[in-house]
C-alpha cells in the first residue's frame, strides 16, 4: 500500500520524543539536586555560625578566648570561621561551609551570626 503524496513517515518519532523527554528529565533532576545541595550547604553554614557565636559569647563571659571557642565549634560542625569579632560581650562570627558534590564542583557558602547578652544586641 502506498502512502498519499505529501504524507510524512512517522516511524521513529517515538524514539526521538522519548529521548528528548529523558534529556529534559535528567536536566531537571540535576538542577533539583544542585539547588538542594546549595540550600543544605547554606543551612549548615548558618547553623555553624549560630552555634559558634553562642560558644564565643559564652566563652567571653567566662573570660576565655571567644574566637578560639567559636573556631572549635565551627570545626565540629564541618565549617570554618572566616571572621570573628568581639565587642564587649557581643561576638560576631562569619563561617564558611562547603556544599556536597555538585556537577561542576563544590561551592563555599557563608553565613553570619551574632550572640551576646540580651539588651546589648542591636
Amino acid at each position: 500500500m502506498r502512502r498519499p503524496a505529501g504524507h510524512r513517515d512517522e516511524r521513529g518519532l517515538a524514539v526521538v520524543a522519548s529521548t528528548a523527554l529523558l534529556g529534559v528529565l535528567v536536566t531537571v533532576t540535576l538542577a533539583a539536586v544542585g539547588v538542594g545541595s546549595v540550600v543544605l550547604g547554606h543551612r549548615a553554614a548558618q547553623a555553624a555560625a549560630d552555634l559558634a557565636s553562642l560558644a564565643g559569647a559564652t566563652a567571653v563571659q567566662d573570660g576565655r578566648d571567644a574566637c578560639g571557642a567559636a573556631r572549635q565549634v565551627a570545626r565540629r560542625n564541618h565549617a570554618r570561621v572566616v571572621r570573628c569579632r568581639v565587642e564587649g560581650f557581643v561576638v560576631s562570627v562569619e563561617t564558611a561551609a562547603r556544599t556536597g558534590r555538585l556537577p561542576g564542583g563544590a561551592l563555599e557558602l557563608r553565613a553570619r551570626a551574632r550572640a551576646g547578652p540580651v539588651g546589648q544586641l542591636p
